[in-house]
């Protein structure tokens, strides 16, 4: 492995583990690991781990039952956001796409700087509460306030 620790995956805290894992396979394109699938034959999903990857497997998000797990409220800081994941896409047109996707899914717009000629974004929340930013390609690496 080297002589670092090596990257894995992002796992996120929520009380309903499938329904987060959809929304963000349903959002990036994902698939569940080899076993993580929802039950095929209509038995109960008690599934508290669920790992999603790339079409290729390369893991991606992992999503983590957390029965006491409370959403950020950013931008209010009453309960201050911890992290954030940050998304890229190559065009406006493409960044307003997603961003009507997200909000399809279930996602909640929490900040709208689309019309920021330098850096268009939106931050969204996921349905579990955990911020998200979508921006577009000459952005990487400079969000500032979230």
């Amino acid at each position: 492995m080297g002589s670092h620790p090596a990257y894995v995956h992002t796992v996120l805290d929520c009380q309903r583990p499938r329904e987060l894992a959809e929304f963000y396979r349903r959002l990036l394109g994902l698939v569940y690991r080899a076993g993580d699938e929802p039950p095929a034959d209509g038995s109960p999903d008690d599934a508290d781990w669920l790992v999603l990857t790339r079409p290729d497997g390369t893991r991606q998000l992992a999503i983590q039952e957390e029965p006491e797990h409370r959403p950020t409220t950013w931008p209010d800081h009453s309960v201050p956001q911890q992290v954030h994941i940050d998304y890229i896409v190559d065009s406006v047109e493409e960044l307003e796409r997603h961003k009507d996707v997200a909000l399809g899914l279930g996602a909640e717009l929490r900040l709208d700087r689309s019309d920021d000629e330098e850096e268009p974004l939106y931050v969204l929340a996921d349905p579990a509460g955990h911020t998200f930013c979508l921006f577009t390609g000459g952005s990487v690496g400079s969000t500032p306030g979230t």
